[in-house]
């Protein structure tokens, strides 16, 4: 075999392995992308609150003054007097292990497994009792999630949209690297006391249809990086092992003619 035939042997299957590497890189292969599909939302379900979430709540009424005890801190001090100062949003209101929060005026409140909204009006309701047209805002203060593994930014990300999915969160982490494997993405969710390990095919469009699409609280992405990036750092250690000590016969035999 002459040179030109090594060559050109060379060059077809450098070509077949670059194609077959790509292969793994798209998102939603089996999304048809030449028209436009439409698809109906039945997978969402709306983030509900649980034990250890945090609930930033403020109150407004017709009297506003009145109604700031709800937004503020109010602390005994020097007998009857009270030192108020602006709640603060990272501690809000602890949604205790019974689910249950303390709040002004109405005490004890049973909250666990009710929406931000559902909250917003159960409140707006009892709060009828102390207030004319009192306006209540309910929000998960302490809503985040975790993204680690092969992507660009890993990192723990607060959230203001409860309604996050696995991609906009992706996206928050910069995308997978390259070398990522997106066919076996794992979703970490804790639910009723038990930790759950959720395989995530990114490939695939049935991502969209899939029951964690939409993130919840304290949700962890892991992204597991392909044999390629270890390939690669193994051959950069490798690489490193043979050159230093050469560098370091060199450095010695100049040292030695200087």
């Amino acid at each position: 075999m002459n040179t030109k035939n090594i060559l050109f042997l060379f060059v077809i299957i450098s070509t077949l392995s670059s194609c077959g590497a790509y292969k793994r890189i798209p998102y939603f292969k089996d999304l048809d992308q030449t028209q436009r599909i439409e698809q109906e939302v039945k997978n969402y379900n709306p983030l509900t609150i649980q034990p250890a979430d945090i609930l930033g709540i403020n109150v407004t009424s017709r009297n506003p003054e009145s109604a700031a005890i709800f937004n503020y801190n109010l602390n005994r001090v020097n007998g009857n007097n009270y030192d108020i100062s602006p709640v603060n949003p990272i501690t809000g209101y602890l949604v205790d292990d019974e689910g249950v929060i303390y709040l002004p005026l109405i005490g004890k409140m049973k909250v666990q497994g009710l929406t931000t909204f559902q909250l917003r009006d159960k409140l707006n309701e009892t709060l009828l009792t102390y207030y004319k047209d009192p306006v209540a805002n309910v929000r998960i203060i302490n809503f985040k999630i975790s993204v680690f593994g092969d992507v660009q930014r890993p990192d723990v990300y607060t959230l203001t949209n409860e309604r996050t999915t696995i991609t906009q969160a992706l996206s928050l982490a910069g995308d997978l690297n390259i070398t990522a494997m997106r066919n076996n993405v794992i979703l970490i969710r804790e639910q009723n006391g038990k930790r759950n390990f959720i395989p995530i095919d990114l490939t695939s469009k049935k991502l969209f249809e899939s029951p964690y699409y939409y993130l919840r609280n304290n949700d962890e992405i892991y992204v597991q990086p392909d044999r390629t990036k270890y390939a690669a750092v193994d051959r950069g250690y490798r690489t490193a092992a043979l050159i230093l000590p050469v560098l370091s016969i060199v450095a010695t035999l100049l040292s030695i003619l200087l």
